[in-house]
This record gives structure tokens, C-alpha cells and sequence, in this order.
């Protein structure tokens, strides 16, 4: 009886019973990158999944800023690649421009551009969060449409071919 109300012996209890605390829990995202092969390209370093289990707070601290950093340079560069082709096709409507490409490529080279567009860039990311995905498909697809007034004329003549023949 004596045993059970000795606070030394409680204490050597708790430790047998508690469970290690010293090895940290690894990020979901470091061990989707391991799984997905594309730890090298985020992160700069190959790692296994024993390997990743295996790091301290410190380096699951490290590796997930460089990852942060890495989705954000990555997310930067699309926004602004999809950006600057929307606004260089809408601008070869209103104008005419000699070679797009070589103008987006110019614009995209462009320090202050480029530094000013990733400023935007973050900034929506913060903001907007997941719906940026949304907002990029956006930009994508009508960057794909053809806005030329050929089409638009040609078919406003259709449909008013169509519209005269349905009156009849």
C-alpha cells in the first residue's frame, strides 16, 4: 500500500506508460511529395517515407518552408504565364502586334513586371485562397477562345439567316 501513495514510484509509472514524445509527426504534404516522387523538385532533397518519419521538428520545420516556398514561386509563375497570355491575345485584337509570344516573353522577363505581378499574385492567393484554381481556369480557357471578329461576323450572319427563316 505504501507502493501506490509513493509519488517517486507514480512518476516512473507515468514514464513507462507515456509514449515517446521525441519523435515528431512527419507533414502530410512531406510524405504526399515522397509518394508522388517530387520531393527533389520541392523540396531540393530525395527523401524515403522511413527517412521522412524519421526527422526532427526541425527539419519537418525546414522542409515545409522550402515547400511553401517552392507552391508559391510555382503558383507565381502560372498566374503570370496565364495572365500575360490573356492580356497579350486581347491586346493583338484591339492591335496589331508583331509576334505575341515574343512580346508575352518580353513582358514576362520584365523585372518590374514580373515583381509587381507577383505581389498581385500573392496577394489573390492570400485572399482567395483555393478559389484561385478557379479564377486560373478561368484565365486559361479564354486564353484558348477565339475572339476574332471573323467568327463573330460570320456567325451573326447564321443566325440571322436563321432567325429570318424560323420568321416566315
Amino acid at each position: 500500500m505504501a507502493e501506490q501513495n509513493d509519488p517517486v514510484m507514480a512518476e516512473v509509472m507515468e514514464l513507462l506508460e507515456a509514449e515517446p514524445t521525441n519523435a515528431p509527426e512527419p507533414s502530410p504534404t512531406q510524405t504526399f511529395l515522397v509518394s508522388t516522387g517530387k520531393c527533389k523538385e520541392a523540396i531540393g532533397v530525395n527523401l524515403s517515407q522511413s527517412q521522412v518519419h524519421q526527422l526532427d521538428n526541425k527539419d519537418v520545420m525546414k522542409y515545409h518552408k522550402r515547400y511553401e516556398t517552392y507552391v508559391g514561386a510555382k503558383t507565381t509563375e502560372t498566374l503570370i504565364e496565364s495572365f500575360l497570355s490573356l492580356t497579350t491575345k486581347a491586346l493583338g485584337l484591339v492591335v496589331k502586334i508583331k509576334e505575341i509570344d515574343a512580346l508575352k516573353n518580353e513582358l514576362k522577363n520584365d523585372y518590374v513586371i514580373t515583381k509587381e505581378m507577383s505581389e498581385l499574385s500573392g496577394g489573390l492567393a492570400l485572399k482567395c485562397g483555393r478559389l484561385l484554381a478557379v479564377a486560373n481556369a478561368c484565365l486559361i480557357t479564354a486564353n484558348h477562345v477565339d475572339f476574332s471578329n471573323q467568327q463573330i461576323t460570320e456567325q451573326s450572319s447564321v443566325i440571322t439567316e436563321e432567325l429570318a427563316s424560323i420568321t416566315e
